[in-house]
């Protein structure tokens, strides 16, 4: 580790105890009356490639940083070429019923080489020393959502002092700015330090320079060169740039303000090319942000911001003086009832996070989104794509930002290709397969042992929710980029699906119901036909198939799918009421009851193969699935449990596991959320489900070329909110809906046809049908009354 040592030269740096500062009104901001303890009370920032938590101190304020391409390692092929002989064993001991020999086989023969993935990595930390001599008072740290910018004040005496930090999406630098209300009172020393292979100099008397190189990981060398920049720009005063000698530290004295910009690049093109010019790109971006001023990069940034986080306003109702608490209070406080703004507020949180960790040309959000002060972070902050990836971006077309999709997309197409060497190699079949895991390099074996790594339907999966963002969005061209990483996935079951032996269904087989450990087995989670599995394959051969006839292309290979998909394994109700999660009736076996993995209920949520109205018997199941695994479970799981009450329409039930979310058990004082330790997926997950509750949709492709679209409005209120609001969310369709509700009834509701395309209207028992014209805006009452808007005129 390199550590440079932070001085602070002729100051008496002590900090003194905080006063209270007068509460906040804003209800998009989250606010602090003291700096962050530690690393889960910091306030993220980011723009989707370069993230920052702000710790806010008044002696010392930390910024520790991050580049969502610095991971460890650098390509590799993780294939096990001794997989493929071992595969038909594996397969006779599964239907052999000896699961543990199957298991321990699968271990020793078919794991990836290495059997870990590569981790993603902190860039490293900023920090800048203040002289603080006298008492603190009116300290405030706060986040404002709609602005995207960080800010931190206090005042010292008659002094008063102000910070703002925010990541421009526009200019690719960290920015802080640093005033005071009175003239030359701006002075502090300001180093960087890293856990990384790297040096920091200083560079034209104003730019301290970090350079280096990523960690090798798991016995793969590093490959990637590394640069951070920070140029540090006073005005006013009697402004003086010193640098420190013997050190990579900088001191200023006496400015009136000061302006640091932050850039950080790597050397990483892709994920087979490294050759990239970090010192190039942050040169670039540092030279151009500097012939701009503080308050052109900040309007430059709101600006950007603004564009996506602005499409949705959400009420749910007033919460009085509960409002004006501060964040962390209010989480102590929402078990108590009485603050549906924290809920808003917290909805309005995950699609700032999404934003801020996933824009078009970034890398998609990993575990922690791009936030991570670790070389080896929990379950090394990579994309687990049996569950948690896809979670990431649940609440991304429902919330209204679809752009944010673009980087998952790229994942996929991506994995499609690295993929294909997996699914040769390891299994002699076409199409590609990616299993439990991947990461910035698209590794696709099966990772971390039998027992979570061989599962063969995490692209499959990926697959399906790229063709549910086309549901949303209705671009052919988009279906025409997406299709053949669908129909690649889908050969590779054609080449893969077995026969079970008692049934005779078309089965997966080696898999498992992700890390749950399989009933009939000791230790072994490996299976043949789990549930998921199929509901996974019955969505990714009927996507294909409906996307083959859109396209009008591969007729003969979706003949193909249909007759596959009806061998498939069928949904089964077992002997307790429940989904079964296995082929067998054994759920009531299980060594765990309460598994944090709900994976049998894929096919209620996100799938729609489990309807309330169409499937009363399997949606009952499910609920009884549900009622065994209990309610409470890790912060991804949690919020997976809320989607599925609100497809069940039980509202209270889903607000009762929502409070439970939103507490300090699953909820850090920054509002990130608590697997434990932080995992980001929990948030995403909590503003899908409010999304659920308050709207639904679904689509009837029986005629590919003329869907009809199902909107379902309110369809999961909670008595918590009777009151309240929401407008811009978007259903499946191309449909952009708002809704009022009074007294737990729909008021009005505004619908904007974008596409033009065939709906039914639901609410309750209410169904009304309607053909829409492209950009056609109607109203209903949710009953017998729709008005058709006529647009606005345009002035000649």
């Amino acid at each position: 580790m390199k550590s440079l040592t932070l001085l602070v030269t002729g100051f008496c740096a002590v900090l003194l105890p905080l006063s209270l500062h007068a509460e906040s009104t804003d209800p998009l901001t989250l606010w602090y009356r003291e700096p962050a303890i530690g690393w889960t009370n910091a306030l993220p920032i980011g723009n989707g490639r370069l993230g920052a938590m702000v710790f806010g101190g008044v002696e010392r304020e930390h910024l520790q940083l991050n580049e969502d391409t610095l991971w460890g390692g650098g390509p590799y092929d993780p294939n096990n070429t001794n997989a493929l002989a071992a595969l038909p064993e594996v397969r006779k001991l599964i239907f052999d019923g000896k699961y543990d020999e199957a298991s321990a086989l699968v271990g020793e023969k078919m794991m990836a080489t290495p059997l870990r993935q590569m981790p993603y990595e902190t860039l490293g930390d900023l920090f800048l020393d203040f002289p603080t001599n006298g008492t603190v008072e009116n300290y405030r740290r706060d986040l404002n959502l709609d602005t995207a910018v960080a800010s931190v004040s206090y005042k010292i005496g008659d002094i008063t002092f102000k910070r703002e930090m925010f990541v421009s999406p526009v200019n690719q630098v960290i920015v802080i700015h640093l005033t005071a209300d009175k003239p030359g009172q701006i002075s502090f020393t300001t180093g960087l330090t890293t856990p990384q292979k790297a040096t920091v100099k200083v560079e034209n008397g104003d730019t301290l320079v970090m350079s280096g190189v990523n960690a090798d990981a798991n016995g793969i060398k590093g490959a990637l060169k590394f640069q951070a920049r920070v140029r540090i720009l006073p005005k006013g005063g009697s402004a003086g740039l010193l640098t420190l000698m013997g050190a990579g530290n900088l001191v200023v004295n006496h400015a009136d303000s000061v302006t640091l910009l932050i850039a950080a690049a790597t050397s990483y093109r892709n994920y087979h090319d490294t050759s990239g010019q970090p010192e190039k790109i942050t040169k670039k971006q540092i030279a151009a942000a500097s012939r701009k001023s503080f308050n052109d990069l900040r309007a430059a940034t709101i600006a950007a911001h603004q564009k996506l986080f602005r499409r949705v306003e959400l009420n749910l109702g007033d919460s009085g003086e509960a409002a004006n608490l501060p964040t962390d209070e209010r989480i102590r406080n929402f078990d108590n009832g009485n603050d549906p703004q924290f809920a808003a507020l917290y909805f309005q949180f995950a699609r700032y996070l999404l934003i801020c960790s996933s824009r078009p040309g970034t890398q998609p959000a990993n575990l922690q989104g791009i936030w991570n002060n670790s070389m080896n972070p929990p379950w090394s902050s990579k994309y687990t794509i049996n569950i948690n990836t896809e979670m990431n971006y649940w609440p991304a077309d429902t919330a209204n930002l679809g752009e944010c999709v673009e980087p998952l997309t790229q994942l996929v197409l991506d994995i499609a290709q690295t993929g294909k060497r997996t699914a040769k190699i390891e299994y002699d079949a076409g199409g590609w397969v990616a299993h439990h895991n991947t990461d910035l390099w698209r590794a696709t074996a099966p990772i971390d042992g039998p027992q979570y790594g061989m599962w063969p339907s995490g692209g499959a999966w990926l697959c399906n929710q790229l063709f549910d963002h086309y549901e949303f969005i209705g671009d052919k061209n988009y279906l025409k980029k997406i299709y053949p990483a669908m129909r690649g996935a889908a050969q590779f079951f054609l080449d893969t699906l077995v026969e079970e032996p008692t049934h005779h269904w078309l089965v997966t087989c080696p898999s498992m119901s992700p890390e749950n450990t399989n009933p009939l087995a000791k230790h072994a989670s490996i299976t043949d036909g789990p549930t998921m599995d199929l509901e996974i394959l019955r969505d990714l051969f009927t996507n294909c198939i409906v996307a083959s006839e859109i396209l009008g292309k591969d007729k003969h290979f979706a003949g193909q799918l249909a007759a596959t998909r009806a061998r498939l394994a069928p949904l089964q109700v077992g002997h307790a009421g429940q989904l079964q999660e296995w082929l067998q009736d054994i759920d009531m076996q299980a060594h765990d009851l309460h598994h944090r993995h709900v994976s049998h209920l894929y096919g209620l949520f996100p799938s729609d193969q489990i309807d309330f109205y169409n499937t009363p018997e399997l949606a009952a199941a499910a609920k009884k699935s549900l009622e065994i695994r209990g309610d409470e479970s890790t912060g991804w799981a949690t919020a997976w449990r809320i989607n599925l009450w609100a497809r069940l329409h039980d509202g209270d039930h889903a607000y009762s596991i929502l409070r439970f979310l939103l507490s300090p058990e699953r909820t850090y004082p920054d509002m990130l959320d608590a697997h434990p330790p932080f995992q980001i997926d929990g948030n995403f997950g909590g503003a899908s489900a409010m999304v659920e509750m308050l709207l639904q949709s679904r689509v009837d492709e029986s005629d590919p070329e003329q869907p009809v679209y199902e909107i379902e409005f309110l369809p999961a209120l909670p008595k918590a909110w009777p009151d309240g609001s929401v407008s811009g969310l978007r259903a499946r369709g191309g449909f952009e809906v708002s809704e009022n509700w009074k007294d737990g009834k729909l008021v009005s509701a505004t619908i904007k046809s974008l596409e033009g395309n065939r709906c039914h209207l639901r609410y309750g028992q209410t169904v009304e049908s309607i053909k829409t014209k492209k950009d056609q805006e109607l109203f209903w009452d949710g009953q017998k009354k729709i008005e058709f808007i006529a647009p606005p005129q345009i002035s000649p």
